[in-house]
């Protein structure tokens, strides 16, 4: 058994699962001499197999690596850790008197052993920064984040919708509209804005509201949405208490009622946007970079297109990922038409509370290293617009 110390715990995936059922830990083991040498070196060839691999298509020989790349052995040495590394599962022989590709377990290994990422370049940072910076609001945000990283992989770029769940509560106000009506806006911690009409007493005192919202807004700002609900709740049965336990008469008693009926309406509103908002949903761009890849899948592109098409695939797959950076790879992925599938995904946050994932779907031979690190950088500039915003 191959036996290899994991570098990086960033890429866990959420199962493991290969198509023959075969793989072991594969960990690098930065132990020198004897076995341990001979388990690095093998570990070596993998990770030289997969990035030739990746960046040619073409089946990789002993010899091309012995040439390629510093293993400081022969090439009938390479080609005895290639038949281990096959024997375990890590590589297969696409047909005969050819050299070998990566399988999932292969890729796996990889991934989980990846000493570091490819970072963006300047440029390419400064333009993901600039190019967030001018958003309009959250939808153009999520909008310019998918094309970029789209644009970055070459992948289909999946950016799930931070539901009311997840979100908090930024500030609340309520205006007047006529006698009897008035319109709630809640505004959230990554700039969505909810809107709901209320029915009031015609004569409600409008400064009483105002002092009821700074009460709301203190207590309740940067709150989850459902505790914000039972914030204005207990609000609206002190006022209620306080009606009722108030022995003078006068404007004080008819106050009340109309504060504790109104934060009664609000509290229900507020927990019926979450309720109504109980719908995740995803947003795709690059959906034609699949068609850059379709050689790279054995029969066609349609099964990947037909999950992408059903949103509640990807959804819960990106609901079982629960790692900050996941990766699932072909057959790890469980649903078959995304078998031949790798997806990369990162939460992105607002002041520090994940609220939803962005990340890209591709086939397995992708630049793993590369990608990963584009999806952290959107997904960091995307995190930092949110909580500035």
């Amino acid at each position: 058994m191959l036996n290899f110390v994991r570098l990086s715990s960033s890429y866990n995936h959420h199962k493991r699962v290969t198509a023959k059922q075969k793989v072991k830990n594969f960990k690098i083991s930065t132990q020198k001499g004897g076995k341990m040498a001979a388990k690095e070196r093998r570990a070596r060839v993998l990770e030289a197999i997969v990035r030739d691999y990746v960046t040619t298509r073409e089946p990789v020989g002993s010899k091309t690596l012995v040439e390629r790349y510093n293993l400081g052995v022969s090439p009938a040495t390479v080609r005895n850790d290639m038949a281990i590394l096959e024997a375990a599962g890590y590589i297969t022989q696409p047909h005969t008197s050819a050299g070998r590709i990566p399988t999932d377990a292969g890729y796996r290994a990889y991934v989980d052993t990846l000493p570091e990422l490819t970072p963006l370049k300047r440029a390419e940072k400064l333009a993901i920064q600039r190019f967030l910076a001018e958003s309009l609001d959250l939808d153009d945000a999520l909008a310019r984040a998918g094309r970029l990283l789209s644009q970055l992989t070459h992948q289909v770029a999946v950016i799930q919708y931070p539901s009311l769940e997840k979100v908090r509560l930024r500030h609340m106000d309520v205006i007047s509209l006529a006698p009897g009506r008035a319109l709630l806006v809640l505004i959230t911690s990554v700039g969505r804005v909810e809107q709901r009409l209320l029915r009031v007493f015609p004569e409600v005192c409008f400064d009483d509201i105002e002092d009821m919202l700074r009460e709301i807004n203190m207590r309740g700002a940067g709150e989850p949405l459902r505790e914000v609900a039972l914030v204005i709740a207990d609000i609206a049965r002190r006022h209620t208490v306080e009606r009722h336990d108030n022995i003078d008469a006068g404007t004080q008693e008819r106050r009340a009622p109309d504060v504790a009926h109104i934060a009664s309406q609000i509290a229900t509103a507020v927990e019926d946007c979450v309720k109504d908002d109980a719908e995740e949903r995803i947003t795709l761009t690059g959906t034609a970079n699949l068609s850059r890849h379709a050689v790279d899948f054995a029969h066609s592109i349609a099964p990947v297109l037909d999950a992408l098409e059903e949103q509640v695939v990807i959804l819960r797959l990106l609901s079982d990922m629960h790692s900050r950076t996941a990766v699932t790879i072909g057959s790890e992925n469980e649903h078959e038409n995304l078998s031949e599938a790798s997806v990369i995904s990162t939460v992105y946050s607002d002041s520090g509370h994940g609220v939803a994932r962005i990340g890209i779907v591709g086939p397995t031979r992708m630049d793993y290293a590369a990608n990963i690190a584009a999806t952290q950088a959107v997904s960091n500039y995307l995190s930092g617009l949110l909580s500035s915003t």
